[in-house]
């Protein structure tokens, strides 16, 4: 088994180094009102490579704007990243037919050429994983998962607004971050050590919701 990148096993800030990737689609109503149609949108989630701590933000559409609006919406609550990582584009190959509009807006020319743009004038390197080599983006396409399995458990079919869904991805988040990064003792009060722990130095803690 190959050694960890340094950067897995070097000291640093909470997302300095930063994986993005995107989930959906999943269909949203802006109001509840009779007759409103429902509509498309987009998971971006950003994790920290070193911490594993993510942050989570929902974006309405697949377009270069939605995407630049939620990484500085990141950056802003986060702080300054200088590696951001992203899946390789032909890692996308014999994606399923309902993913083909999230991959072909990933590997549009326009769009990498205004994140590439946006980050290098804020002094952030790009870097994509080799060429059919998923496996080096095995931290955010877990937690990916997680975030799926966590979605999908509570709403469900519920079709939900748009503050809806994002109280429910912001809880989630709080969920994620809220992982013991350490064994747990058989001490009944042990000291977990949390990502949050690393983003606010205190553990989280969310609302109770009905059932």
């Amino acid at each position: 088994m190959a050694d960890l990148p340094e950067f897995r096993v070097t000291e640093a800030k909470a997302f300095v180094h930063t994986g993005v990737d995107y989930a959906g689609p999943i269909r949203i109503t802006l109001t509840r009102r009779r007759g409103h149609h429902s509509q498309k949108a987009y998971i971006c989630l950003f994790v920290c490579l070193v911490v594993k701590a993510v942050h989570i933000e929902l974006v309405s559409d697949l377009t270069s704007d939605s995407f630049l609006a939620a990484f500085k919406r990141f950056i802003s609550r986060r702080g300054p990243v200088s590696y951001l990582y992203s899946d390789n584009g032909t890692n996308f190959i014999g994606a399923r037919a309902q993913l083909d509009e999230l991959y072909k807006f990933l590997l549009d020319g326009r769009f990498q050429s205004v994140i590439t743009n946006e980050l290098s004038s804020r002094r952030i390197e790009w870097k994509m994983i080799p060429p059919r080599a998923p496996h080096f983006g095995s931290m955010w396409e877990s937690n990916i998962k997680s975030l799926k399995t966590h979605l999908y458990r509570v709403i469900g079919n519920q079709l939900l607004t748009y503050e809806e869904l994002q109280t429910v991805l912001i809880q989630i988040e709080c969920i994620l971050n809220s992982r013991p990064l350490n064994l747990v003792a058989s001490d009944p009060y042990p000291e977990v050590i949390t990502p949050a722990h690393f983003l606010i130095i205190t553990p989280l803690q969310y609302l109770p919701a009905p059932p």
